[in-house]
């Protein structure tokens, strides 16, 4: 079974939408809808045509993970949109973790210096994850007054590039 891990191709579109909107919604009933998040609708717009970018990991043609970045400012990224489909998560497949060692490969490579994300109380699992990969929490004061919040956030990140 091959992982591959890409840049977003709008093909993949509607297959991102159905990976991210049932997690959300019906795994950690958080009462997000499509509609209360737009970037979902032009990710090309929104992450890359700004200097941030998007991946897909998929098996098979399926994508089965999401990572993005959204650039904040100068040398600053908010990571969003980090989702692995439920039968993916965990050591055996590591696609977190492969999502994430690409995308901050990119972002070195490209000169960023900070990344923030901000994510919800009942994501456990996610907190554990990134506090393993060197992301410390802050607080909401910490963050950078661009950085978007999404209204569903409750504890926030910080990791340090170089």
């Amino acid at each position: 079974m091959s992982i591959n891990i890409k840049e977003y191709e709008e093909k993949n579109k509607e297959q991102i939408i159905n990976l991210i909107l049932p997690i959300q919604q019906d795994e950690y009933a958080i009462p997000i809808t499509e509609a209360d998040q737009p970037d979902l609708l032009d990710i090309y717009s929104y992450y890359i045509k700004e200097g941030g970018n998007f991946w897909t990991a998929t098996i098979s043609n399926e994508v089965v993970g999401t990572i993005s970045f959204l650039k904040v400012e100068d040398g600053v990224l908010a990571l969003r949109k980090m989702f692995v489909k439920k039968e993916y998560r965990g050591s055996r497949y590591n696609i977190a973790a492969r999502l994430l060692e690409y995308a901050l490969e990119w972002a070195k490579g490209n000169e960023f210096d900070v990344i923030y994300l901000g994510t919800t109380n009942e994501f456990k699992a996610a907190h554990r994850f990134y506090e393993k990969n060197h992301f410390q929490e802050v607080t909401k004061s910490d963050l950078p007054s661009s950085f978007p919040i999404v209204h569903v956030d409750r504890k926030f990140y910080r990791r340090k590039l170089n």
